[in-house]
């Protein structure tokens, strides 16, 4: 390749310009450390794989680290169920962890901490509600009052958060807050919550500990216990950095101190992000649980179909910026497209079956037809497909009285049976209801693919399955879970209301090309003019499972073009 020729290098993102600049500048001698820190209370959805590509894709340009430190201070709603799920999927997207770490390694150390801040004037028990202290917080105009507990001695409040810890009082009896400033313009330095008292196991650290640290404590300071140099956040945490830049000013021994910096979180159309709501639609039975391949958690996609490399480029894609901002699900759609276009084995399957009869066919006589599996990949192979008499088709494909651009099969018109012959439909048969439910057809035999008389052209081609060899095969198929092209702005009473009735269709009656019985789980294929598809877990030894990834349309693609 000549310089000429050669691509631009694409320009780094704005996250990249910083580390570039502080590895200029010897910042932290150098070391570049990332974290990847979800909280283990749901399974990682496809914005989660954004935060993912950016935390290990940073430690792997710059020759850094990144590790998986699970945010672990909720117990009520944690499991370890959700641990396993998210290191499969970040390992599933091709990314390793240098180590694993869990916030609940730090609970002595933030403990400690917070008894320090206590010795120092700098923490408080308030004995209030939940409902009192907010109400205390003040607006953003107005300045927040002062608890009446904020200035009781330091060693009452030792002695009441160590009982806190013990367990001598119930849930919600009593918080130890941070004592900076009721007045503060940003009111998360309002005295915020940094433990609550919580009566729950905890799934690592059993019935240890009855106080645990909110997140606004916990977070910065185990960046801190662990070293990490860049602290990766989505946007909604812009407003908590000057409290994360407190806490760890307050722990700093020296120079070294971890940086937070926020990027655009991921909202795509017709879908949510929200793991409550996530959440709600597996509990309430209106999607068939975290894996639905409607649902944009990354083990649902994965279930659809969609690859880690379709996944990696579209993030790659969207980038990252400062700006909020909503990605068209048609993008997603055209990155697993073309991903799938270079990989997947063409096959034919029929959706909605109706017999065609080749009345001049040999009754006994089957053909073997050779189809290369990939027409995209040149180091493609092929299979064979049985041709005989009797076949599956479309019944779109047949009309009985069809328009003048109609090139499909009607009666006295030719088509081509893709990789066969041309045939001429001399008629059809009908049941007592009136419906077509077989179509006759006679054979050029001169006209089969590879021969001479193949030249000879009709303006349509239809696909076709062997009905002596076809595999029946169920077929599902999705459309967007949610009816709004921005679901998480709508409102509602009850999130029924703004699911869509048709996102799944099930097809039971489906025939497929018979080598198809050797798919594994998982395996790809595109349907021939239908769209791409995977075998899915729900197979059967007698009656496979296939799940539409995507269809073949690409309307982002032809919308792009006409800019």
């Amino acid at each position: 390749m000549t310089e000429e020729t050669k691509k631009p290098e694409k320009s780094l993102n704005f996250i990249e310009q910083i580390v570039e600049e502080d590895l200029r500048n010897g910042l932290n001698d150098g070391r570049i450390q990332t974290r990847f820190p979800p909280e283990p209370n749901g399974y990682l959805h496809i914005g989660h794989a954004k935060a993912i590509c950016l935390d290990f894709g940073i430690a792997e340009k710059y020759g850094g680290t990144c590790n998986l430190r699970f945010d672990d201070t909720n117990p009520v709603k944690e499991d370890v169920e959700y641990t396993n799920a998210i290191m499969e999927d970040i390992k599933w997207l091709g990314f390793e962890w240098e180590h694993v770490y869990h916030a609940s390694d730090y609970f002595h150390q933030l403990y400690d901490f917070a008894v320090d801040l206590i010795k120092r004037g700098l923490a408080y028990v308030d004995e209030q509600t939940s409902e009192q202290i907010a109400a205390q917080k003040g607006t953003l105009t107005e300045p927040g009052i002062e608890s009446p507990y904020r200035n009781r001695p330091m060693e009452e409040n030792l002695d009441l958060f160590e009982r806190m810890k013990n367990g001598e009082f119930p849930d919600g009896a009593m918080t130890l807050r941070a004592k900076i400033d009721m007045a503060h313009s940003n009111m998360h330095f309002r005295d915020p919550v940094i433990y609550r008292i919580m009566h729950h196991p905890h799934h690592r650290t059993g019935t240890e500990w009855k106080v645990y640290p909110m997140y606004d404590f916990a977070h910065g300071q185990s960046d801190y216990f662990e070293g990490v140099t860049h602290s990766l956040c989505t946007l909604e945490f812009v407003v908590h950095r000057p409290l994360y830049d407190y806490f760890i000013e307050l722990l700093q021994t020296d120079d070294y101190r971890p940086h937070q910096y926020e990027f655009n979180r991921l909202n795509i159309t017709h879908t949510m992000m929200s793991k409550r709501k996530l959440l709600e639609l597996v509990q309430r039975d209106i999607v068939h649980g975290w894996d639905d391949p409607r649902m944009p958690t990354l083990v649902g996609l994965r279930r659809r179909g969609y690859t880690p490399r379709s996944i990696r480029n579209f993030i790659d894609a969207i980038g990252y910026t400062k700006y909020e901002g909503t990605v068209d699900m048609e993008l997603l759609e055209h990155t697993v497209r073309e991903d799938l276009n270079k990989h997947a084995l063409r096959t034919s399957v029929v959706m909605d079956p109706i017999k065609l009869v080749i009345t001049n066919y040999p009754e006994e006589l089957e053909e073997s037809m050779t189809v290369v599996n990939n027409p995209e990949d040149p180091e493609s192979e092929s299979h064979d497909i049985t041709f005989g008499r009797e076949l599956w088709i479309e019944r779109e494909d047949f009309m009985e009285d069809a328009p003048k651009k109609y090139f499909r099969l009607t009666p006295g018109r030719e088509v081509r049976l893709k990789s066969a012959y041309i045939v001429k439909c001399t008629g059809y048969v009908k049941d007592e209801a009136g419906n077509v439910v077989e179509v006759h057809a006679e054979y050029d035999p001169d006209t089969r693919t590879g021969m001479p008389g193949a030249s000879r052209k009709v303006k349509g081609t239809i696909h076709w399955v062997s009905v002596k060899r076809a595999l029946p095969a169920e077929l599902r198929l999705y459309d967007n879970l949610f009816l709004a092209e921005n679901p998480a702005e709508e409102k509602y009473e009850d999130l029924s209301e703004i699911v869509n009735p048709d996102s799944e269709k099930i097809l039971h009656t489906a025939y497929a090309e018979e080598w198809l019985k050797e798919a594994e789980v998982g395996d790809h294929y595109q349907f021939v003019r239908k769209g791409y598809f995977v075998k899915d877990k729900d197979s059967t030894e007698e009656k496979p499972v296939f799940i539409q990834t995507v269809t073949l349309r690409d309307s982002w693609k032809k919308g792009q073009q006409k800019k």
